[in-house]
């Protein structure tokens, strides 16, 4: 990890789709508690992210850093793999 990383914003999530070139999509989950009902509520959020290996697969469970603007819809970069997915053979 470079220096510049330090400081930039980091979030982990499940890789739900690798199919494009150089890109993944990210599922990010966050759980906070509810402003009135004090609550946990869940919301998840997908991210485009830059993979320039294609090492991402489905169900990998990742590290993603922001970045500068790559495309129209990329803004967040591969930043390390934390778990690899298992691969059943025969259910495809």
């Amino acid at each position: 990890m470079s220096p510049i990383d330090t400081n930039r914003q980091k979030l982990r999530g499940m890789v739900v789709q690798a199919k494009m070139d150089k890109t993944a999509v990210v599922l990010v989950t966050r759980k906070f508690p509810h402003p009135v009902y004090r609550k946990y509520v869940t919301r998840t959020k997908k991210y485009y992210v830059h993979d320039e290996q294609n090492i991402c697969n489905p169900g990998d469970e990742v590290i993603i850093v922001a970045t500068r603007p790559l495309s129209r819809t990329k803004r967040w970069r591969l930043l390390e793999i934390v778990r690899q997915a298992t691969i059943v053979e025969g259910l495809a």
